[in-house]
């Protein structure tokens, strides 16, 4: 069985997956372009299950597991890519979902991402958040954040991530990467000690909890570069949500934190290619510039897509709906995949059909 395991991994390149699913009573199912396609074959049994998740854990991890019936963690049976793996029981019985993690990170600019990505890259302090789904990209273009770092200034960057993920070799910086279970216990004690390893750059896997979101905050303030995830799908859900991580009698006192500190949030959604091969990133970029600072402070979080939206040629910002409206005019994405994803789909209708706002003809003017 330990074969059967390492047949599916192999699977996953083979057949251009992202992910695949190992359940109890069906055929693995493969993550392809976005769609769930069931593999051909018999259904796998409990034992066949039990037998995969065991091969991929380490004795500690099997413990984990038997202690918390779940459990993040890395494969990497060498050559050219990693797995995330997270395992755990439904019903009962073992589950796997394993995610695929190339060995190359690619370069920002080979990401179909908005220019200002590099300016942003470029931030020195402050609080950088990538946003979106699972599956979104995220993972992939914070790599390419941090190796464009890496590449271009001398800088001590320590990530803390549950699990490691893409793997990082010194360049011009050196790069600490710290797992969760491995080299620290959790989120919170590993940020109680990072300040004291001299960082430039602070990356965390994930904002999961008050404490944590403290931290990182108090971080950005003492003038470091604090880079995060979130599950969320805008800049307005991701100030919200980091708003509520605290009591209410905190919240105003949070607010002007953070005003002070936001750098940018990136949210970003994989769209459909129009050609049928891979995804392309749609992308929400919000600049902390003056005005939304200003919003931010107020707690007039409502009013930020608007500013958004007005700041394309300026500061390089764009809602969803910009996004997807370049994409098509790029001929990326169908016109059925741009109005399906819109925000506003009768306003996105309007724009490409050459009823165009001043703020698209600013875009186009910087373009």
């Amino acid at each position: 069985m330990a074969q059967r395991a390492f047949e599916m991994l192999e699977a996953m390149t083979g057949k251009r997956a992202s992910d695949v699913h190992i359940k109890v009573g069906r055929p693995p199912l493969y993550r392809i372009d976005g769609k769930l396609i069931a593999e051909t074959g018999a259904p796998l049994s409990e034992e066949d299950v039990e037998e995969v998740a065991f091969t991929l854990m380490t004795q500690r991890q099997r413990e984990k597991f038997a202690s918390n019936n779940e459990i993040d963690l890395a494969f990497s049976p060498g050559g050219d890519v990693r797995f995330r793996i997270n395992i755990f029981r439904q019903k009962g019985t073992i589950e796997l979902v394993i995610r695929r993690i190339p060995k190359d990170i690619p370069r920002l600019e080979d990401l179909n991402l908005p220019a200002v990505m590099k300016k942003i890259a470029n931030e020195a302090r402050g609080l950088i958040l990538l946003t979106g789904t699972v599956g979104s990209g995220k993972s992939t273009t914070i790599a390419s954040l941090i190796q464009h770092m890496n590449q271009n200034f001398q800088y001590h960057i320590v990530t803390i991530e549950d699990p490691i993920e893409f793997l990082h070799s010194d360049r011009n910086s050196s790069i600490s990467q710290r797992e969760l279970g491995i080299d620290t216990e959790t989120y919170s004690i590993a940020l109680k000690y990072v300040l004291r390893q001299d960082p430039d750059v602070i990356f965390i896997g994930e904002m999961r909890d008050y404490e944590t979101v403290a931290t990182a905050i108090s971080a950005a303030e003492t003038g470091h570069l604090v880079l995060s995830t979130l599950h969320t799908i805008d800049a307005i859900q991701t100030m919200d949500r980091l708003v509520d991580f605290f009591p209410a009698g905190q919240q105003a006192q949070v607010r002007g934190q953070l005003c002070s500190i936001i750098t940018a949030i990136v949210s970003m959604r994989l769209i459909a290619k129009a050609d049928g091969f891979g995804r392309v990133p749609a992308v929400e970029v919000m600049v902390g510039t003056p005005t939304v600072r200003n919003l931010i402070r107020e707690n007039k979080m409502s009013h930020l897509k608007t500013v958004i939206q007005q700041g394309a040629s300026q500061y390089g910002m764009q809602t969803f709906d910009q996004s997807l409206a370049d994409l098509y005019r790029k001929g990326l994405i169908s016109l059925e995949q741009a109005v399906a994803e819109a925000t506003s789909p009768s306003d996105l209708k309007l724009s490409l059909s050459g009823i165009v706002s001043s703020v698209d003809s600013a875009r186009e003017h910087m373009r």
